[in-house]
């Protein structure tokens, strides 16, 4: 039997124990603060903040805590993220360790500047 998708955030969340709630809402709380302009939705059923476009994504799984900030995300950021496990577009944090709130804030933030310029350069094309 297949679960059923959460229909928001917050459904998304309080589907996994306590202890990882704390984790996801303490990073979605984080991220809202950078960017409280961000709407919440389900993308690819998991969180996304989305603002001119896809900001960052994030999950929870048996190991790890994933953020998604794009390809361009990651690469601005390799050096820091390079003790993590990841992908072209994707890291994964440990579920036994703090999250690198921090770190993470200031791709969240590089994410909102690279989103804006690029909604701003389509509609200069459009002109």
């Amino acid at each position: 039997m297949k679960a059923i998708p959460a229909r928001n955030v917050d459904e998304y969340i309080l589907g996994f124990p306590e202890d990882i709630q704390q984790k996801l809402q303490g990073l979605r709380t984080a991220i809202k603060k950078i960017v409280p302009e961000a709407e919440e939705t389900i993308n690819y059923a998991i969180p996304t903040l989305v603002l001119k476009g896809n900001l960052v994504h994030f999950a929870a799984f048996k190991t790890h805590i994933g953020f998604y900030p794009t390809p361009s995300g990651i690469e601005k950021f390799k050096e820091e993220l390079a003790v993590y496990e990841g992908a072209k577009g994707s890291v994964k944090f440990p579920i036994d360790k703090p999250l690198p709130l921090n770190l993470i804030l200031k791709i969240v933030e590089f994410r909102a500047k690279e989103n804006i310029a690029n909604a701003e350069a389509k509609m200069k094309k459009k002109g």
